[in-house]
């Protein structure tokens, strides 16, 4: 009677359990509205990349801005008329000459001149840049500023440390730039996107260095919003092929105090890659981008591999070959930040992870390893 029973209630059981399975299947928008919403995403980054107004009402208001503007305007005009100088002017007069020192003349003027001035330059616009940064989150945020080392022997040694491993990141970011640039039919286009990515990074990482961010949540906040990044670093990619190699640079060098105030004033979209089109019906359901368009960009997963290869080659950050995610490792992180693991994370880790933690890593084991997803966000306990 019993077996007769329960013949009776599997046909119940089974729909409950398929309604079960069906609904612990993740959402996915589809291909078109993914499109769309990256287009949204990649046409507000270009509006917030010519906020020309925003620069002119903050540069007016503030004086400690407006100087340092003008300093480096007058600097990085004075690294142009050098460059240009020499390429219009000498390299002409003594293309082909007879004489030896006429024919050297041009490696004279720049070991002699340009590149002492445009090493100063770079040297005191990124002081200028800082200050600028600094100055416009205080005027945004009030006294919420940036967190500032204190002026200590170990402060000192960590704001060395920091710059250093920004200059060779800046270095590493060139070369793959360069090499991408190599690749026969594409190679320009890619090496141009490669630039586009690679400008934001720079204009927005005063904005993440005030807000504590690490180098790893640097990297992956850009990455899960490449559409915004790619358009917002469009403009100042396309300022960088006016000219041929350091009046490139010198060019960007000439407009990055605009673009970093720009940076301050944007709100990067969207909030939540892995949801960005939240279900009106349910708070907890978690509707992913249509699995055909990357939610995550791996743009710097070189440039992150050559620095830990620098790091590790001149043993900066003391343990060297503990590896952490594709994007970042433990090595480079010790060096960027000249410090161990943070406490903050530490802390969080022992906590458990976030609702949109675990979303995220649905979403990486999704696009890693082309398997389907078997469960969503689920609530806080």
């Amino acid at each position: 009677m019993s077996r007769q029973s329960s013949s009776i209630q599997s046909p119940y059981s089974y729909s409950h359990q398929h309604q079960l399975s069906r609904s612990a299947y993740p959402t996915f928008l589809s291909l078109q509205e993914t499109i769309q919403l990256q287009l949204t995403w990649a046409s507000r980054g270009i509006l917030e990349a010519f906020r020309w107004d925003v620069v002119v009402k903050t540069a007016t208001s503030d004086r400690e801005i407006r100087s340092n503007i003008l300093k480096s305007l007058l600097l990085n005009s004075l690294s142009l008329t050098s460059i240009y100088a020499f390429d219009l002017l000498l390299q002409p007069l003594v293309h082909n000459h007879p004489n030896w020192l006429h024919r050297n003349v041009g490696w004279f003027y720049r070991v002699l001149w340009l590149f002492p001035v445009v090493g100063v330059s770079y040297y005191l616009n990124s002081s200028w840049c800082n200050l600028i940064a600094k100055r416009s989150f205080i005027l945004q945020h009030g006294n919420r500023a940036a967190h500032q080392q204190p002026v200590t022997y170990n402060g000192m040694l960590t704001m060395l440390a920091t710059s250093a491993y920004r200059t060779v990141m800046i270095l590493t970011s060139v070369i793959v730039s360069l090499a991408l640039g190599s690749i026969p039919f594409a190679g320009s286009w890619i090496s141009f996107a490669f630039m586009c990515w690679v400008n934001a990074y720079y204009c927005f990482e005063f904005v993440w260095v005030a807000r504590n961010s690490s180098l790893a949540q640097r990297v992956r906040h850009l990455e899960e919003r490449w559409a915004y990044y790619f358009a917002f670093g469009f403009p100042s990619a396309v300022i960088c092929t006016c000219g041929s190699g350091l009046a490139n640079a010198a060019f960007f060098a000439l407009m990055f105090p605009a673009f970093i105030i720009m940076a301050m004033h944007a709100q990067p979209v969207p909030q939540d890659p892995y949801n960005p089109a939240p279900s009106t019906e349910s708070m907890n359901t978690v509707r992913f981008p249509s699995p055909l368009v990357p939610i995550r960009m791996p743009v710097f997963t070189i440039v992150i591999w050559l620095n830990d290869l620098i790091v590790r080659v001149l043993s900066v950050g003391g343990s060297a070959g503990v590896r952490h995610r594709r994007t970042t490792s433990y090595t480079t992180e010790q060096a960027e930040e000249g410090t161990g693991v943070e406490l903050k994370n530490i802390s969080r880790t022992a906590r458990g992870p976030s609702p949109v933690i675990q979303a995220r890593g649905l979403g990486d084991r999704l696009l890693n390893n082309g398997k389907a997803p078997i469960a969503g966000r689920r609530k806080k306990d």
